[in-house]
Parts: structure tokens; sequence; C-alpha cells
């Protein structure tokens, strides 16, 4: 299964990949590094090579999480997309603003590895075996 990270820092682009890595994980992960590219990504993929689930982080450059989200919520093909918004960012308002965009789930980001491979096993289970009996 491919899973979409859209995350600027290169930092926690290897620590999720890591993180995967060591639980076992064989998803494919494809990384993007702003919301142009996530939206280029899509664009380019077919209906079949198309991410079982986004992870996104809301602060990245050129087009933030905020907007993509948006975005992809309004669009007839990627709506049905899951997204699970992944960031620092822990503002209540700014969650309940995530999930009146349409979001999915929102995960602040952990701040240890332990907690991250938890995170991780708990994306895994939930969201691609759901995804993978749909």
């Amino acid at each position: 299964m491919k899973i979409l990270v859209a995350e600027d820092d290169a930092d926690d682009r290897f620590l999720i990949q890591t993180a995967f890595e060591e639980k076992g994980y064989s998803d494919i992960l494809e990384f993007v590094e702003n919301g142009i590219e996530l939206i280029a990504y899509l664009d380019e993929s077919s209906k079949e090579s198309m991410p079982r689930i986004i992870l996104l982080d809301l602060n990245m450059p050129k087009k933030d999480g905020r907007e993509v989200l948006l975005e992809l919520k309004q669009h007839h093909l990627f709506k049905r997309i899951p997204i699970v918004v992944f960031t620092t960012t822990k503002n209540e308002n700014e969650i309940a603003r995530c999930y009146d965009l349409g979001a999915n789930t929102y995960i602040v980001k952990p701040t240890s590895f332990e907690e991250l491979l938890f995170i991780v096993e708990q994306i895994h289970s939930y969201w691609l075996n759901a995804a993978a009996i749909a």
C-alpha cells in the first residue's frame, strides 16, 4: 500500500521512514515537501496508484496543509483519500479548523522516537488495515 507523506522537514521525513521500517511495515512511503508537490503528485497519479492515506503536515512552504486539505476535500477524486494531519500544532482552534476542513484525524507529532513508533503502529492498524478491507 502506498502512503503519501507531505512533510517539509528532512529530519521528520527520515524519522517517519525509519519508524515504518523498524515496525516492519512494507508500505511504500512517498514523500513530498509542500502542498504544491502534493497536488501535482496526485494529479499525475492514476486512480489505481492513488495513495491509501495521506500524512499531512500543516506548516509547509508554498502551499500549507490547511490549503491542501481544503482543496483535496473539494476534489471529486481526492476527497475519499483519508487524511491524517500530522503536525506540531497543538492549538484547539487549529484542530477544530482541520476537522471542519475535512481531516479524518489529527495527530500532534510526538517528542520521542518510541512515541513515533506507537503512532505509526496505530496509523497502520487503523487506517491501512481498514483501507485493505474496504
